[in-house]
């Protein structure tokens, strides 16, 4: 088998670091940073710019969903690239987007990780600057709007962090924005699946060389 390279979202550092040990992969890792999902466009020009630098690989796999359909228009080069067919980080943890559906629709659920808690771009650091900017009366009632439909934030115990930490911080987080909080469990089923294979059409979608990805290649199995 020839090279494979992971490119991967640093939101998944934790479990990806751990996954990649347990399979006892040593593949080369290039880690895109988490912020970037927040503009689209950008992490689009960051990733095409990321699979242009690398070199002599067979294989790329992709450890990140579609984010926002970030991964519309990027091309591939010499290399086959393996995409799982999530829409996000937490549905790649929680095994499925189904099982995100159905969580989400139980609670209402705003789901975090560690990784997550680290980003230089979340709803919380979004909140902080919200008081700070508008005051606490005004940043509150933005944040009431925004999280309108949402009733818990879940904390993912992935096994791969300190839930002692975490969830204290997890816990203030969710008192401060007036949610539930709930620990929920989340599996590295399907990172595993991402750097072993077998790669099935229903999980991944597979990227053929010299080629690129479709806006209609995008599906969910839901």
């Amino acid at each position: 088998m020839g090279k494979t390279v992971i490119v991967s979202c640093k939101t998944l550092e934790n479990e990806l670091t751990e996954a990649v040990k347990e399979c006892g992969c040593d593949y080369e890792i290039h880690w895109i940073e988490s912020g970037l999902h927040n503009y689209p466009a950008k992490l689009n020009q960051v990733l095409q710019e990321t699979f242009d630098s690398i070199e002599g690989a067979e294989r790329i796999l992709l450890a990140m969903g579609y984010c926002g359909n970030s991964i519309e228009n990027v091309r591939t080069g010499d290399f086959t690239l393996i995409i799982p067919r999530v829409d996000d980080c937490i549905s790649f943890l929680l095994g499925s987007c189904k099982n995100r559906i159905e969580i989400s629709r139980a609670y209402g659920t705003y789901f975090l990780t560690e990784g997550w808690l680290k980003g230089e771009r979340n709803i919380w650091k979004e909140y902080e600057y919200s008081i700070q900017k508008y005051g606490e009366k005004t940043g509150n009632e933005i944040f009431k709007m925004m999280l309108g439909n949402y009733r818990t934030l879940a904390l993912l115990d992935t096994g791969c962090y300190s839930m002692e930490k975490a969830g204290a911080e997890a816990e203030r987080i969710a008192e401060a924005l007036k949610l539930e909080y709930r620990v929920l469990p989340a599996t590295l089923d399907y990172i595993k699946k991402l750097l072993t294979g077998p790669w099935t059409e229903e999980e991944f979608l597979i990227v053929q060389p010299r080629s690129m990805v479709q806006g209609a290649d995008l599906t969910l199995p839901v």
